[in-house]
């Protein structure tokens, strides 16, 4: 070769060179907006987002194909696939002749690449437009690998209406991933890009069967006469074609927080999420208009969600199905009393049994009452937080603080929203904030995490972020109440939640906007939250009688494995601590335990009481008795020989609440007669009008007999209270008006401000 030519080659092959970078192949990395597909950790897809011409694809990676497939598609479309560099002469050569010897197309001679090719640059069915292909297909050759280009192929292949490639084709037309065609169905999908419009296997399913057995016919060197046969019997039968959706909120949320991925692989069990699914559909028909739901579900070790229902039913806009509610800030309710309990436990104010007092009470103005309205006297940690009883949940904040209460939530990774300008008070663990269900299971997982609370986690990649929320030996006992009720319940009641193997908890908003129920399990933490996105009212609608049910039929269908043993951390025990002290049992003379019970401590501790709000002095004291009628004297007053007792004092507001036998032997017996003018605690309140024991009865058939109930020296504020429920609350020295609809025992008390008591027991018959 001369010099002359050797260079007008290198200029020749310099501008195709130049040219190619000026003109490159139009790769779908380039074209931008992408048709996505969200899919489960399976690969089923969730939900297929279009492109902007509206086409339907599904990505897939070769070795996510059936090699059933790859083998008919390249022995029936590019025998010479892996050998040619883009363009196989020979085929050209051959469709060329048969062109010339019967005046028409019988084979086009293009190869896998120059169908990719005209798939990503489409050009018309001319010589020029031929030559246009071969161009972008040794262009794609120069910059992609074999795998690379049939994986274009796969993805983009039309397949009739707007699916592209095989798996978006397998999923709608067959309703099965492309990793498990038959031989039949693979050849079918074949030969489908030939002629997509005629050959839909949903509408001319005639057609579709006449070109696949085309296609198994050449596969018979292949794969074996026996196997093509068995094939050729195989019918078609294709379903109507569908837009995949499953966890449609999840899957719009996971698309928008990665736009430029065309393929979205998630952490969402489609089993799973579908029974979720139909568990929230199922409860439809019971909840009135415009009432949604939303369920979480993760894996309480790696947080990776595997199920995920934003709305009740994403069909109905009645029931605002767009609105996500497992990311919408709403009022927890009583969902945080768990973690005060924890952490209340971590910092040494309280264990298992600590005596709170579940009364009438003011806090600094703040008067907290309980759901039922009712109120229970003395209780322990385990019955308050069982039963969710409001002020004792109050009375362990306001010990805390509730600023600190808040920021210790915060860093554990749970944050609350306070209204504008607002400093977290005492009505927080009420649910006077905000916070959305995705936070609430989050801060949960910390009860089967041993005190380390992590973000739901959405795609494996993203990284698991953690942030200790209390100590494991807190998280422990926490949960073993929520779960069983404590030590006392376990030993007295058979512990019910321990063969159940769940601990969870409800919460109520206000004005019944919100009910929630969260919960773990050994494997699982799940949430529910029922209520009207818009936030009006639900009247009836609280987290005991609609979250829990629920929560509890997800659990019983998610969640099979059988709960096995849990073990006190380090650090957590047992010990026998007496009331009204709450110290250690052994440690006090009989005498000053007037109830003992067993409880969970931490840390060897076993802190005391609160100190008495409403009156000053020590917990123990010393009383004087007379010698020998062994009623309460004084110095000034003994007739004769005197005698000392250590006793035990019950908070004042309790007292009121005391049985006869505790009063007993757990208030000073009265006054001698000497010392009659010595002022007993209770002193200066007294019920008028009703004397003790007083029977009243009904006038026949008439109406319920009604009591004008007044008191006599009262300060500030009279509470009053019939059999435990606090039934009005007036300015001292006002009567109040109360009926008695039912025949029966009935103790009536008066409580002040001061916490002055009086009560009295009546009949109505």
């Amino acid at each position: 070769m001369s010099r002359r030519m050797r260079l007008a080659l290198a200029a020749v092959l310099a501008l195709l060179l130049v040219a190619d970078q000026l003109f490159p192949p139009p790769l779908p990395g380039r074209a931008a907006p992408h048709a996505q597909v969200v899919l489960a950790r399976d690969g089923t897809p969730l939900r297929a987002f279009p492109d902007r011409t509206h086409i339907w694809r599904h990505p897939v990676r070769a070795d996510e194909v059936s090699p059933r497939y790859v083998e008919a598609l390249i022995a029936y479309e590019d025998r010479f696939f892996r050998w040619h560099p883009g363009v196989n002469p020979l085929a050209l050569l051959r469709a060329a002749g048969q062109w010339a010897m019967s005046g028409r197309v019988v084979s086009g001679g293009s190869t896998l690449t120059m169908q990719v090719a005209r798939i990503l640059d489409p050009t018309p069915h001319t010589l020029r437009g031929k030559l246009r292909q071969m161009v972008r297909a040794l262009q794609l050759e120069l910059r992609l690998s074999k795998r690379e280009i049939l994986e274009l192929y796969l993805g983009y292949a039309p397949m009739g209406g707007v699916l592209e490639g095989v798996e978006a084709a397998s999923r709608a037309y067959l309703g099965k991933p492309a990793a498990r065609l038959t031989e039949a169905e693979a050849a079918l999908l074949t030969v489908l890009p030939q002629a997509p419009s005629l050959l839909r296997p949903d509408r001319y399913p005639e057609r579709a069967r006449a070109a696949r057995d085309k296609v198994l016919a050449r596969m018979t060197t292949y794969w074996g006469a026996e196997r093509v046969r068995d094939a050729r019997e195989e019918p078609v039968i294709a379903q109507t074609v569908r837009e995949p959706l499953l966890a449609p909120l999840f899957a719009e949320r996971v698309r928008r927080e990665h736009p430029r991925r065309p393929r979205l692989e998630t952490t969402l069990d489609a089993g799973m999420q579908g029974m979720v699914e139909q568990l929230l559909a199922s409860r439809l028909s019971v909840l009135p208009p415009r009432v949604s739901m939303a369920a979480l579900v993760v894996d309480s070790t790696t947080l990776e969600v595997l199920a995920y229902a934003g709305s009740a039913d994403f069909g109905d806009e009645s029931r605002f199905a767009h609105v996500d509610m497992v990311r919408a800030a709403r009022s927890p309710g009583s969902t945080l009393k768990p973690f005060l309990y924890g952490l209340a436990l971590d910092e040494g104010l309280i264990h298992s049994e600590s005596l709170l007092a579940d009364v009438p009470q003011s806090f600094s103005g703040y008067q907290p009452g309980n759901f039922q309205a009712n109120f229970s006297g003395p209780v322990s940690v385990s019955h308050a937080l069982q039963k969710s009883l409001n002020v004792p949940a109050v009375e362990v904040l306001d010990r805390l603080g509730p600023q600190r209460f808040v920021a210790q939530l915060r860093r554990g990774g749970l944050r609350l929203e306070l209204p504008r300008g607002a400093a977290p008070n005492l009505s927080v663990i009420l649910g006077g904030a905000a916070t959305s269900l995705e936070n609430l299971v989050g801060a949960y997982s910390s009860f089967a995490r041993g005190g380390i609370a992590a973000r739901p986690r959405y795609t494996r990649e993203a990284p698991l972020e953690e942030a200790r929320m209390m100590s494991a030996g807190a998280a422990f006992i926490v949960r073993d109440i929520l779960e069983s009720g404590g030590p006392l319940a376990r030993a007295v009641e058979g512990g019910v939640g321990v063969r159940r193997g769940i601990a969870f908890k409800t919460g109520t908003s206000f004005g019944f906007r919100d009910a929630w129920s969260v919960g773990v399990s050994d494997r699982l933490t799940v949430g529910v939250w029922v209520g009207r996105p818009d936030g009006t009212p639900n009247p009836g609608f609280f987290g005991a009688n609609i979250a829990a049910p629920l929560l509890i039929d997800v659990f019983a269908a998610v969640d099979g494995a059988q709960p096995g043993p849990r073990f006190p951390p380090e650090g957590v025990s047992q010990a026998k601590i007496c009331w009204p002290l709450g110290t250690r049992g052994d440690e006090l003379p009989p005498g000053l335990c007037h109830e003992q019970r067993t409880a969970w401590i931490l840390n060897d501790a076993a802190p005391p009481t609160f100190p008495d709000r409403l009156r000053g002095g020590a917990a123990r004291y010393t009383d004087h008795r007379d010698a020998d009628i062994g009623l309460r004297v004084r110095a000034a007053c003994a007739p004769g020989e005197m005698r000392a007792v250590e006793m035990a004092r019950w908070p004042a507001a309790l007292e009121p609440w005391l049985d006869a036998a505790t009063r007993r032997h757990a208030l000073p017996p009265a006054w001698a007669p000497t010392c009659k003018d010595a002022v007993a605690p209770e002193a200066g309140l007294k019920i008028v009008g009703v004397s003790d024991g007083e029977t009243i009865r009904r006038a026949g058939t008439g109406p319920a007999p009604e009591l004008r109930l007044e008191a006599r020296g009262g300060q500030d504020s009279l509470t009053w209270l019939v059999n435990g429920v606090q039934v009005g609350r007036v300015a001292a020295g006002r009567s109040l008006l109360h009926k008695f609809p039912v025949a029966g025992p009935y103790r009536i008390t008066a409580m002040d401000d001061a916490g002055r008591f009086d009560s009295v027991e009546i009949s109505v018959r």
